[in-house]
């Protein structure tokens, strides 16, 4: 019932949240604005009704060491996404045509906000977290991160092998992430860090969702749908696929060295005890 709950509140925040920013589109003042506060908002109530359902302080979410691990996401999003696109453009299929808008970047920054915040707590910090105290790290893993991708077939330019590649490239990633840190702010700043690169800063569609948003630089991809990602974008090239395994094997291990990795829920477990695992 709490998993319902749970899931109730932060959508309803996403909701509301995605309406309003969606209406203030080509505002870029407002859209900043308007998704920082439906991102704080998010966090907000996903603490408050994790500590009514579960009776717990929602540490996931806590203030202790959130600036560092949220920096340290969006460094190692940024990063990999940008190996992404140098290796898309040494093959010659990511061409650079000049700048493209500074105003138009700093709006994305509150559009991505609000869309990594949300999306981590309803994936990461109500889904992954509670699949895995019944199922163990791995079930959760892969279904949370399939339930991940299946749900980008909804963006406009959607495709089976681009939600495929979500559900890989991402929905690992992310998971892996929390598993290895037990707090959502470094897969949110590993979300936004990403997402960011790859709109605000490059210019590329994200998850073909037919976003309008404009990035630092005016640019576009040709070239081979495996190498570039289409219309999808580039979440749907082979080399975000495999870089983002990478990422994902990488802090698999550390969860593993850490003793982070969950095994399937014997009787007389307390519920809540994963989310307080040691960091």
């Amino acid at each position: 019932m709490r998993l319902v709950w749970q899931l109730l509140a932060v959508v309803a925040v996403a909701f509301v949240g995605g309406q309003v920013v969606a209406t203030v589109q080509g505002n870029w003042f407002l859209t900043l604005v308007l998704g920082l506060l439906t991102a704080v908002a998010a966090v907000l109530v996903y603490g408050w009704v994790v500590r009514r359902t579960e009776r717990r302080p929602s540490t996931e979410v806590g203030r202790e060491g959130a600036r560092a691990a949220f920096g340290r996401g969006v460094l190692i999003g940024g990063a990999t996404f940008a190996c992404v696109i140098g290796n898309i453009a040494f093959l010659g299929d990511y061409t650079v045509h000049g700048m493209g808008s500074v105003t138009g970047a700093v709006g994305v920054v509150g559009f991505m906000a609000a869309a990594a915040v949300t999306e981590e707590l309803m994936f990461r910090g109500v889904l992954f977290r509670i699949v895995e105290e019944r199922t163990g790290t791995w079930i959760a893993l892969v279904s949370t991160g399939a339930l991940f991708g299946i749900m980008h077939l909804l963006n406009k330019d959607a495709t089976v092998w681009g939600a495929l590649a979500i559900a890989i490239e991402a929905g690992g990633m992310l998971g892996a992430a929390y598993a290895a840190t037990r707090t959502l702010w470094l897969p949110i700043g590993l979300h936004f860090g990403w997402n960011f690169a790859e709109s605000g800063i490059f210019g590329t569609e994200v998850s073909g969702s037919g976003g309008s948003q404009k990035g630092l630089l005016d640019a576009a991809t040709s070239g081979s749908q495996l190498v570039t990602g289409g219309q999808f974008g580039p979440e749907a090239s082979v080399y975000s696929v495999l870089l983002g395994l990478l990422v994902t094997v990488a802090f698999l291990w550390l969860a593993k060295r850490r003793g982070h990795v969950v095994p399937r829920r014997r009787r007389g477990v307390q519920a809540g005890a994963v989310a307080t695992l040691p960091r």
